[in-house]
This record gives structure tokens, C-alpha cells and sequence, in this order.
């Protein structure tokens, strides 16, 4: 009970100090996520609303990275599990526990995408001051790919343009 009461709370702050960024200008330049192991920055200004995990309507036919559809807010949604679309593989059930920390962050509305991409945790917010190199995309690198940052830790953060995503032909043909 006191770790759900926990998750809120910082789901509540990060939500703040979400907007505080959008409306302030440039104090935090991304949403820092995980998913399938790897570590994600996806900007601002691209991502929308953050999620928690709900229930996702399988739609038959589709490729395996594809979950379904689900409703967020009153409007249906495409489902995307993130590490399984970057890897091209199929999603992997996750236990009980681990739908748990998994968010749904919607496309910012600026984009014209109804989808929403499944990440496994929420990491907080990324300024270029939390990274000490950075090195741009190589060029066998998905389009949709921008620098890669390593952070004071030494831990590895792949730039995700969610615009190029939602305007690449492979994210766009679901079908098997």
C-alpha cells in the first residue's frame, strides 16, 4: 500500500514539473523512459500524456510489436510496446508487477497520432546538464533516432524524435 501511495506521489510530481517545463521553457528538455532494457529520451515537445498501465484490446492481424488499441481520455489509441517496435520483435507478456510500473505515453496532439507508446518505467525528466557526451546517430541508425547521451553515471540515453516515429512507414503498416 505505502509503495502505491509512493508511485502517485511521484507520478503527481512528475506530472508537475511536466507541465512547469512545457509552460517555462527549456528547464527540462526530456522524458527520460525504459523499455526492453534500453534507455530513452523522447523531447517535450513531442510527448503528450502520460498514462497508467490499462487495459489493451488485441487487434488481430497486426504485427507483433503492435498491442492494440485502448482507450485513454475518451479516444481510441494505438498501442506501441516501444522496445519491441526498435527491436522488431514481438511483445513479451510481463507478470502482474510489471504492468504495474508500464506507462502508456500518448504522442504530444501537435503530432496528429492517435498512438501511444508502452514503456516499462518512467525515469524523470533530462536536461542536457544530467549528460557529459554526446554523439550523434550513426547513419545504419533508424531515421527516428537522434544523439546518443551518456549521463554522469555512464549509463547510455538513445534520443527518440516521436515525430519521425509517427511518420515512418513501418510505424505507420501495422499489418502482418
Amino acid at each position: 500500500m505505502a509503495s502505491r501511495e509512493a508511485l502517485r506521489a511521484f507520478q503527481s510530481r512528475l506530472a508537475s514539473r511536466l507541465q512547469e517545463a512545457r509552460t517555462s521553457g527549456a528547464a527540462a528538455s526530456w522524458l527520460a523512459v525504459e523499455a526492453a532494457g534500453s534507455k530513452y529520451l523522447f523531447p517535450l515537445n513531442h510527448a503528450g500524456e502520460i498514462f497508467p498501465w490499462t487495459t489493451v484490446h488485441a487487434v488481430p492481424h497486426v504485427k507483433g510489436w503492435f498491442m492494440g488499441v485502448a482507450n485513454l481520455r475518451g479516444g481510441v489509441s494505438g498501442v506501441v510496446d516501444l522496445g519491441a517496435f526498435v527491436t522488431q520483435s514481438s511483445t513479451t507478456p510481463r507478470s502482474d508487477l510489471a504492468q504495474s510500473q508500464c506507462r502508456l505515453v500518448a504522442f504530444n496532439d501537435v503530432l496528429s497520432i492517435n498512438c501511444a507508446v508502452l514503456i516499462d518505467r518512467l525515469s524523470g525528466l533530462k536536461h542536457l546538464e544530467s549528460f557529459v557526451e554526446s554523439t550523434p546517430a550513426s547513419a545504419d541508425s533508424p531515421v527516428y533516432f537522434g544523439h546518443r547521451y551518456t549521463d554522469l553515471q555512464g549509463a547510455s540515453w538513445q534520443e527518440i524524435n516521436l515525430q519521425a516515429l509517427s511518420l515512418h512507414p513501418q510505424f505507420l503498416s501495422i499489418s502482418a
